[in-house]
């Protein structure tokens, strides 16, 4: 599992890169709220948006994910823990007034980042 990236994956470069053409500014792997465990892909603090590029594997993708062959029992289990965090963090967040967007890494990243484009936008004229 040393080999698995954790942060800078393909697909989240390619959202970060067309976020960044269509002239927005953004935080990359932090926090959004301090007492939380947890970082987000991409963070708007201002705006109050943070977004998530999941992997179909490790977060159990109901199109692509396929449970594994060998020790299939300890990688269900955390693949469920995967989406029970997943669904934690994302309560956590919308509970202290913030976005989320989560994405799964086969979508097409062009849409998502017009996506985010529209909702950070439309937070920042409310404040």
């Amino acid at each position: 599992m040393t080999a698995n990236k954790g942060k800078d994956t393909k697909p989240e470069l390619m959202l970060r890169s067309a976020l960044h053409r269509r002239g927005l500014r953004y935080r990359v792997g932090v926090r959004p709220l301090a007492e939380l465990r947890r970082t987000a892909d991409v963070v708007f603090p201002r705006a109050k948006v943070a977004v998530f590029v999941d992997g179909c594997f490790w977060h159990g993708c109901p199109d692509h994910y396929r449970p594994a062959k060998k020790s299939g029992e300890e990688w269900s289990q955390k693949i469920k823990d995967n989406r029970d965090r997943d669904a934690s963090t994302t309560l956590a967040l919308r509970n202290q007034g913030w976005t989320v967007l989560r994405f799964w890494e086969h979508e097409d990243l062009e849409l998502a980042a017009e996506e985010v484009r529209v909702v950070v936008e439309d937070r920042r004229s409310r404040t």
